[in-house]
């Protein structure tokens, strides 16, 4: 209970120092993870390379994978859809540090729907094989967010690969069917989430409806290549703008932690929303809380006056992903678009959840 009241403190003071827009009529309460971060540092940095979302999984040797979006660029829009590779870092222990080890995929270069930038790596394991999904585009001309966005998946028997493409190229779901409420998507499909619910595999995305409302939907197969089908409605009951979803299970439940950009639900500029639901399909704000505030929280020798901006309009957390040991979530990883320690690149950060169980 005295690090709930610290936590919130510590925002609240962080908020009237900074500016930071939260919308205090919300009052969402803090969820098990948000009451129970604690940072432990970087996970991954390079000087060469912006670093974006990092997927963590562990092998049966103890040793923790991180499925890291990078590329050279200093810029994060257009590079991010332009020049992105997933490449993969090793660390003996959850916290790092993570060396480099391999990339894992590029884009083909050639006339193909992941012509570039693999990007918004998803990982988990399924019986023998190790899968990775991810998105790509054809034309990184198209606007910020495309409508050329597709998911495709990979598979392994090593998280050192090789990784062999599903299919005939890959390809998973993308938003063409013209019976489905996210026909012609502008953003196509994006942010893949993925996790294997009673024989089932659930295939969580970012995606518009028809009419242009921002959603996470849900695809499901019996078979884990597909055929992926795009469920009748979407899952989450969301206000405004959710991106950049995980999902695991957890007591019984299923949980999909999503990026809350504009506050609209939470309260929190920048802060993530934890959905709960019972079976997977149905996620409703009122059940919703707090997944994550914004990095100040957490890192306490944070100096506004240090830290660099490189994207975003604050100091938060991107594409946040949990890492699962002993079937509860035991770390949360994220880049920032924000250095907070003064460099002109970013960083991924690594958090340990402090579960009293």
């Amino acid at each position: 209970m005295k690090y709930v009241v610290k936590l919130f403190v510590i925002f609240i003071l962080m908020v009237i120092d900074s500016g930071y827009a939260q919308d205090k009529s919300l009052q969402m309460p803090l969820s098990f993870i948000a009451e129970n971060l604690e940072y432990k540092g970087v996970a991954v940095k390079d000087e060469n390379y912006t670093i974006w979302g990092c997927a963590p999984i562990q092998d049966e040797d103890g040793k923790t994978h991180l499925f890291v979006a990078r590329w050279q660029e200093k810029n994060v829009n257009p590079a991010w859809r332009k020049s992105s590779e997933i490449a993969h870092y090793v660390s003996d222990l959850p916290e790092g540090p993570f060396v480099f080890s391999d990339i894992a995929l590029k884009g083909t270069g050639k006339d193909t729907w992941d012509k570039y930038a693999p990007h918004n790596p998803e990982i988990k394991k399924v019986g023998k094989y190790f899968v990775l999904l991810y998105i790509a585009n054809n034309n990184y001309h198209q606007p910020p967010h495309p409508d050329n966005q597709r998911i495709g998946m990979a598979i392994a028997k090593s998280p050192y690969g090789p990784w062999k493409k599903v299919g005939k190229d890959g390809l998973v779901l993308q938003a063409n069917n013209p019976q489905k409420w996210n026909y012609k998507s502008n953003i196509g499909v994006a942010n893949p989430a993925f996790l294997e619910v009673n024989g089932k595999y659930y295939l969580y995305f970012k995606t518009k409806t028809t009419d242009g409302v921002l959603k996470y939907g849900l695809a499901t197969a019996t078979k884990l290549k597909g055929p992926y089908t795009i469920q009748d409605k979407p899952v989450t009951s969301n206000k405004g703008t959710l991106e950049d979803g995980t999902v695991f299970a957890y007591q019984d439940h299923i949980f999909l932690l999503t990026t809350d950009n504009h506050g609209q639900n939470t309260g929190i500029v920048g802060g993530g929303t934890l959905w709960k639901s019972k079976d997977g399909i149905n996620f409703n704000l009122e059940e919703a809380t707090v997944g994550y505030d914004l990095l100040p929280t957490y890192y306490t020798d944070y100096d506004p006056k240090k830290a660099v901006k490189i994207y975003g309009i604050a100091p938060k957390l991107e594409r946040p992903k949990i890492l699962m040991t002993n079937n509860k979530p035991s770390y949360l990883y994220g880049p920032s678009g924000w250095n907070i320690f003064g460099g002109d690149r970013t960083v991924g950060h690594v958090f340990k959840i402090n579960l009293n169980e």
